[in-house]
């Protein structure tokens, strides 16, 4: 039987999703729980990958298993993770469903607080010129991004994606008054390595006057890396809002998690 695990985590002490060999991941902490309950290793699948310092709002991976797993799955979980980690829901799924491949839409939203506040050192950058941004450039560069579908300009070097096209759907920044953030958000089927740490830096140097909107374009339509990259923090930046054909949004049940 295969199983969608829903959860979210605060990336800050995780050296990614994946495992790899020097650092703890959170591919690793999930994987290690369910081995515990089901007394044998489990291996999950991820529905994408988050580098250092990245979060999660809401988050997907596969496993199987042998045996028919209840509801209370979920709180013997909790129980054992640590307090980075929280899970949510868990979906029985076709035997053939793929948390990666059949995800038909992500989204990620990128804080950028205006003024400092201590109490989001890791779940948010704090801009020091954010007074000296011109909001409406910031905008015009996302809207920008609308026009194209090939994005290697907006990917890391030495990456392995087999293509850079992307179906943009999304992509705005909008001003939170009350909490004083700056928020970008994007919305696609699928996303390059970086590739929204970059596009947030571009808009951030496009609104500080550092780079031209033309100077994007070209780059987008000659497909080559800007000159001025930035890429922006990661503490920053959250995956969220992960959609699939065949899972309706559940309610969190407040009685499986305690």
């Amino acid at each position: 039987m295969r199983y969608f695990i829903e959860f979210a985590y605060n990336g800050t002490r995780f050296s990614g999703y994946q495992i790899q060999l020097n650092g703890y991941t959170v591919q690793e902490c999930v994987q290690n729980a369910l081995g515990v309950l089901l007394k044998q290793p489990t291996p999950i699948v991820g529905c994408g990958r988050t580098d250092a310092g990245v979060h999660a709002k809401q988050y997907f991976a596969h496993f199987d298993s042998e045996q028919e797993l209840g509801e209370k799955m979920v709180y013997h979980l909790n129980a054992i993770l640590g307090k980075e980690v929280v899970i949510y829901n868990l979906h029985k799924v076709p035997p053939t469903a793929h948390a990666r491949f059949d995800a038909s839409s992500r989204s990620y939203e990128y804080y950028v607080d205006v003024v400092y506040n201590p109490l989001r050192q890791e779940s948010a950058y704090f801009c020091t010129y954010s007074q000296q941004l011109n909001i409406d450039l910031m905008q015009a560069a996302a809207k920008l991004l609308l026009d194209f579908q090939d994005f290697n300009t907006f990917c890391k070097t030495k990456s392995s994606a087999k293509t850079t096209l992307c179906d943009l759907r999304v992509s705005e920044w909008h001003y939170d008054a009350k909490e004083q953030q700056l928020v970008y958000r994007v919305t696609a089927n699928r996303f390059l390595r970086g590739m929204i740490r970059l596009i947030v830096g571009m808009c951030l140097n496009v609104g500080k006057g550092r780079i031209e909107l033309e100077t994007i374009r070209q780059a987008l339509e000659q497909k080559q890396p800007l000159q001025k990259a930035l890429s922006a923090p990661a503490q920053g930046l959250y995956l969220m809002d992960i959609e699939y054909p065949y899972i309706e949004p559940q309610p969190i049940l407040f009685d499986q998690l305690l």
